[in-house]
């Protein structure tokens, strides 16, 4: 990102009264850093990074988490609501980047314990698919268990070119950035980064991230 933003990138070339919007997960820091430099020079910077499933995105119905002042967000939400159904202020710039990272932090540490209950399940005769269907009708439902857990975990598919765990490791670490710089330690999201780390190692990097609990049920 950074590569795009300086030298002869973004902020080289932006004009007074220009809108970048960004809508990949960032550092909420260089967010900020980028978002000052472009005030600068008379333009601005939104972060509005998106979540849901590539079907959503292809459907225009993604959540889009948005950072911007009450005056830059009205100006760029009908175009977000193009391609997003749910678009949410979450506040001055960099807060849409500390909402979605939370999320994502908050999805990845969901999937790992599906991934840990379906190696349990497993190994003591119960199918992994009655399992989450059962599951899912409780307490325990969530998003992750009906997409992730039974599109990913159950029938076993980790394509390349989905969600691979090194983005998911990379988002993960700016969510450890952020509680680091709080003074706050988060020992789950700490565990689940050593979960993802240790699938890499073992050659999943470009796998759709559910793919730890392959690796969960093989240890």
């Amino acid at each position: 990102m950074r590569a795009v933003f300086e030298g002869d990138g973004i902020l080289k070339n932006a004009r007074s009264g220009q809108i970048v919007v960004d809508l990949g997960t960032s550092s909420v820091s260089q967010t900020r850093d980028f978002a000052a430099q472009l005030q600068a020079k008379g333009a601005a910077w939104a972060d509005a990074p998106i979540a849901r499933t590539r079907q959503a995105a292809q459907d225009g119905t993604l959540s889009v988490m948005v950072g911007a002042a009450p005056a830059l967000y009205a100006a760029i939400e009908p175009l977000i609501r193009c391609f997003a159904t749910d678009v949410t202020n979450c506040g001055d710039v960099g807060a849409g980047q500390v909402t979605k990272i939370l999320n994502n932090m908050v999805l990845f540490e969901t999937v790992n314990a599906l991934a840990e209950a379906v190696a349990v399940a497993k190994h003591n005769g119960v199918d992994p698919k009655l399992l989450l269907e059962t599951l899912s009708k409780g307490s325990a439902d969530s998003f992750a268990l009906r997409n992730h857990g039974m599109k990913a975990i159950v029938p076993g598919v980790f394509p390349e070119r989905a969600f691979s765990t090194e983005y998911a490791l990379k988002d993960l670490s700016y969510a450890l950035e952020l509680a680091t710089d709080a003074g706050i330690k988060i020992r789950g999201a700490e565990l689940i980064g050593m979960v993802l780390q240790e699938a890499i190692d073992k050659g999943s990097k470009d796998n759709y991230f559910p793919v730890i609990a392959k690796h969960i049920e093989r240890a």
